[in-house]
């Protein structure tokens, strides 16, 4: 199974357009990496590719990305092709479906989506940019496995399994109406399992989650790879630098160190390749040579960049 990360970036990317914070002047410096907004491809032979969101920054990151390019030998249309067959969405916020938009030049692919997610889509016409004559959208349920399949049906070999953990409605979505939570369902943020059937290896893509719980912590005990949250650094750390008033926990994201923190959640669970994606502009982890990089990575940790291809 080979995986690109697109995009490692939480909402806003790095540096965020509007942002003047260290590590966004430190981006436009070239002082650190610049980062778009998270996002995967998969793939089980190199050809056929499946993406786990579609960010603002889509285009780009196919522009940028030389296996998800159309190839000429292959189209079947004239001069299209792509090799994208299909759209993993985990949730409904924006980060996670504008990128669909990128999409609607009618080529045949794939969506899958929950119930809610797919509702999400379906009550906002402009989604309907997407020509329903190319593009299925199929209900997936939390629990359930389900096949990857090329536009041509033909089965890729890799499986796909969704499961809820904790996390919250997308912002857009809030109703203060509801209560503390904000009228959030199950199914509002979603962890996504794929499987490569011949190996038996699995890739864990966590992009937001707010808590560890029992559940979870045993589901990945023992995983060969886990994409996981790396939102904030401290709870805090929005107000602390001025960048904003909310916490990690009130956006939905655990924060990374100290007590309660995902570096401490995970230290047991024997993951053998731990990597953070979804890293808010706010992080000091995005700075090379900054003591939280430098922990991070002494717990086992490696941060995520826009190219990163890894292979199980």
């Amino acid at each position: 199974m080979q995986i690109v990360v697109l995009g490692a970036a939480a909402g806003g990317g790095f540096p965020q357009w509007n942002c003047y914070c260290e590590g966004c002047q430190a981006a436009r410096n070239g002082d650190a990496d610049t980062r778009t907004q998270a996002s995967i491809a998969v793939s089980n032979d190199g050809e056929t590719w499946f993406l786990v969101n579609a960010s603002p920054d889509l285009r780009q990151q196919i522009n940028s990305t030389l296996s998800l390019h159309p190839q000429p030998s292959a189209g079947d249309n004239g001069v299209r092709h792509s090799p994208i067959a299909g759209v993993i969405l985990t949730g409904a916020d924006v980060d996670q479906i504008a990128g669909l938009l990128t999409l609607r030049e009618s080529s045949p692919f794939t969506l899958w989506g929950t119930e809610r997610i797919l509702q999400t889509l379906k009550s906002n016409s402009i989604f309907n940019a997407l020509n329903p004559d190319f593009v299925t959208r199929k209900q997936i349920r939390i629990g359930t496995a389900f096949e990857l399949t090329g536009t041509d049906g033909a089965a890729s070999g890799l499986t796909a399994e969704p499961f809820a953990v904790p996390g919250k409605v997308a912002l857009y979505l809030e109703d203060e109406s509801k209560g503390a939570d904000f009228g959030t369902v199950q199914d509002d943020t979603v962890g996504l399992c794929i499987s490569d059937k011949a190996s038996d290896k699995h890739v864990f893509l966590i992009p937001s989650c707010a808590a560890m719980s029992p559940e979870l912590a045993e589901r990945l005990r023992g995983a060969d790879l886990v994409l996981f949250d790396g939102t904030v650094w401290h709870d805090d750390e929005m107000s602390a630098t001025n960048a904003g008033h909310k916490t990690g926990s009130r956006m939905g994201h655990m924060f990374m160190a100290g007590a309660g923190g995902s570096i401490e959640a995970f230290r047991e669970l024997t993951v053998k390749r731990r990597v953070y994606i979804h890293i808010n502009n706010t992080n000091p982890v995005l700075r090379p040579g900054s003591s939280e990089r430098a922990t991070a990575e002494a717990a086992g940790w490696e941060i995520a960049e826009d190219g990163m291809e890894i292979t199980l």
